[in-house]
């Protein structure tokens, strides 16, 4: 008798929450609207989608720009997702088993190194920080926000999934590969050495990535970020040697093939 009459209870609560359950699957809907193919869309785009009136749609548009998950375009009149979207997609990232693998492997590499370890996941466009373990023992201290989304073309990270990245499989990098001949010069440059370097004169920050592999893909760049000063000759080679062989070795972790 007692669970029947919760089972009822129950029953009468999800009946009563039909307006709030539609609100949250056209919200969804919305959202789901966007992909890589296309990361702007108009109202009028939106409104197709969703099947409702213009005025509905702006509406919905409207909350989600209030919570963040939408921005607006005024100059050309477009919507694309919000910041709140990538520190959601950080969050669901981080509870990825990657990330739990691979934390002593960032420590290890803290440690060895003397600089901040910070690791990236692809997140359709460009790498995100999931996880960064902070050098706490030199006078200079380097950290990066996790959530971060990295520069394609410009981070060391961006640099390592351009790449590895399969371009068939991602519209983002084929673009940018096709586009940029320099690009390309230094794609080549990763794949011969193995890791990737920033510019070393932005911010007087130097980050050094390196690429991690399941089975046959890359899943991951994990770096080490520091000063110019202090990633520079002798100590940007060993830094680069112990990124690697650690990079490597979370990659057999995770069951790399050598290919």
């Amino acid at each position: 008798m007692v669970v029947t009459g919760r089972a009822a209870g129950e029953t009468s609560e999800v009946a009563g929450d039909g307006p709030a359950i539609q609100t949250v699957q056209r919200a969804a809907t919305i959202l789901r609207a966007f992909t890589v193919e296309r990361p702007r869309l108009t109202l009028a785009e939106l409104t197709a989608d969703l099947a409702i009136s213009r005025a509905t749609a702006h509406r919905y548009a409207r909350a989600l720009r209030t919570a963040n998950l939408l921005r607006f375009d005024v100059a050309t009149a477009t919507y694309t997702l919000g910041p709140q979207i990538l520190a959601m997609e950080a969050a669901a990232r981080a509870a990825l088993p990657i990330v739990t693998v691979a934390e002593p492997y960032l420590d290890r590499l803290t440690r060895d190194t003397n600089q901040t370890s910070v690791l990236s996941i692809w997140n359709g466009e460009a790498p995100t920080v999931v996880r960064c373990m902070d050098n706490t023992s030199g006078d200079v201290r380097l950290s990066v926000r996790t959530g971060s989304p990295l520069e394609l073309t410009r981070s060391a990270q961006g640099r390592v999934f351009c790449a590895y990245l399969p371009p068939a499989e991602n519209p983002v990098v084929a673009r940018q590969l096709r586009l940029s001949a320099a690009l390309r010069e230094v794609v080549a440059q990763v794949r011969r050495d193995g890791v990737a370097v920033n510019s070393p004169e932005d911010f007087g920050v130097r980050v050094i990535a390196a690429p991690v592999f399941e089975r046959t893909q890359v899943v991951a760049a994990l770096a080490v970020l520091g000063t110019s000063v202090a990633l520079a000759g002798a100590a940007q080679t060993a830094a680069a040697d112990q990124l690697r062989q650690v990079a490597g070795e979370l990659s057999e972790t995770l069951g790399a093939i050598a290919g």
